[in-house]
């Protein structure tokens, strides 16, 4: 896939970060300004409350349920058909393989990974990601605040294997140009300075990976 020019906004960009972080909420307010057609997660998994009940095999039918529609989905987005649109998600879809490893044993991982490589090489690579980081205890109040059936039993332990999941794939990730952003000090909801100059950022080239921080928002000391 050709690579956009310097000065325009990537035309497929893709916001990842660990649960609750902000993703669907910067993807909303980016897709609005920048008139960029949505690709949303879909959430609603058959097997995931199961999953949260700890119920023998879930994980592996919620995680398999996951992969067969992220990649339905990525498959049905056909940029070489349509060239002339700019495309925002909420995820990557390298993101499935994230969680596979945190909640499958090796036995179904296995399994998990022939299907995920044979995926993996027909959906599309993003010209931008943003990742969005956040600290475990920020991320703790977000998920009682959105209060999501079944998130609140979410175990400390494991969203600190979330977050090290994560900072440990995009500290090795190569595959396009990275934003990162920690998320505790930026407020893109209520400080709309904080937006604006993302979005003036966007519209600057991003080589390899670097950082983003809204001058409103640097700490004072």
């Amino acid at each position: 896939m050709p690579r956009t020019r310097a000065h325009e906004v990537p035309r497929f960009l893709a916001i990842e970060g660990p649960i609750r972080v902000g993703k669907t909420t910067l993807a909303d307010l980016l897709a609005s300004h920048l008139h960029s057609f949505r690709v949303r997660d879909d959430e609603d998994n058959p097997f995931l409350e199961d999953f949260y009940r700890d119920k023998p095999g879930a994980a592996f039918q919620a995680q398999f349920h996951f992969l067969m529609q992220r990649f339905k989905q990525w498959r049905a987005l056909d940029l070489a058909a349509k060239t002339d649109r700019e495309i925002i998600s909420d995820y990557i879809f390298e993101k499935d393989k994230i969680f596979a490893s945190l909640n499958l044993t090796d036995a179904e991982l296995k399994v998990y990974d022939q299907y995920y490589e044979i995926f993996a090489e027909q959906v599309p690579i993003p010209d931008l990601v943003i990742y969005l980081q956040a600290k475990p205890e920020a991320l703790r109040k977000r998920i009682e605040k959105k209060n999501v059936p079944f998130e609140p039993r979410i175990s400390d332990d494991y969203l600190d294997a979330v977050v090290n999941a994560y900072e440990h794939f995009f500290f090795h990730y190569k595959s396009s140009d990275l934003l990162v952003i920690e998320t505790s000090e930026i407020d893109f909801v209520d400080r709309n300075e904080d937006l604006q100059e993302l979005l003036r950022r966007l519209r600057q080239p991003v080589t390899g990976t670097q950082y983003f921080l809204p001058l409103g928002s640097a700490s004072a000391d």
